[in-house]
């Protein structure tokens, strides 16, 4: 349970921090809306990103879709010995991930609440599922054992956000 709230008020301290940054470096320094959809698509495929695009039926609008590559943290073989040998990890753990958005790699990254296999998730947001598995693989307890990653390409519609 320490492992969850401790999770939570670092994902939600980043957040706060991350509000009024610069956009991460992928975007352009014009806003969504000021940029056509074709120059978006061009932008995001010249970086290399998988993208396409339809029309939503309510809305008329063209929707964007660009290929994000979700990585599933799931509970390794290791195991951590002692309380301040948990503690100690859990903290460089989350200093990776707080990086990994800092650097605009990662989009976002929570724990599962129901203590099961799969302790958690980060989306990445890279050009290939490569760079996502090695940065993913960068993680100290991915590196000791702890966690072990399962990434899978996953599509979401650019610029909605969660609700």
């Amino acid at each position: 349970m320490e492992y969850i709230k401790v999770t939570l008020l670092v994902v939600l301290i980043s957040g706060i921090l991350s509000c009024g940054q610069k956009d991460k470096p992928q975007n352009t320094s014009e806003s969504p809306s000021e940029t056509s959809v074709a120059e978006q698509l061009r932008e995001l495929e010249s970086k290399g990103y998988q993208t396409f695009n339809y029309i939503d039926e309510t809305s008329g609008d063209t929707v964007i879709m660009q290929q994000y590559y979700m990585a599933f943290l799931k509970s390794g073989p290791n195991k951590s010995k002692t309380k301040e040998e948990a503690d100690s990890l859990q903290g460089l753990h989350l200093a990776h991930l707080s990086r990994m958005y800092e650097l605009g790699f990662a989009d976002i990254s929570g724990p599962f609440g129901d203590n099961g296999e799969i302790r958690g998730i980060t989306i990445y947001n890279t050009t290939t599922q490569e760079i996502a598995d090695s940065l993913a693989n960068l993680d100290p307890l991915v590196q000791l054992g702890i966690l072990e990653i399962e990434i899978h390409p996953w599509w979401a519609a650019k610029g909605f956000p969660l609700r």
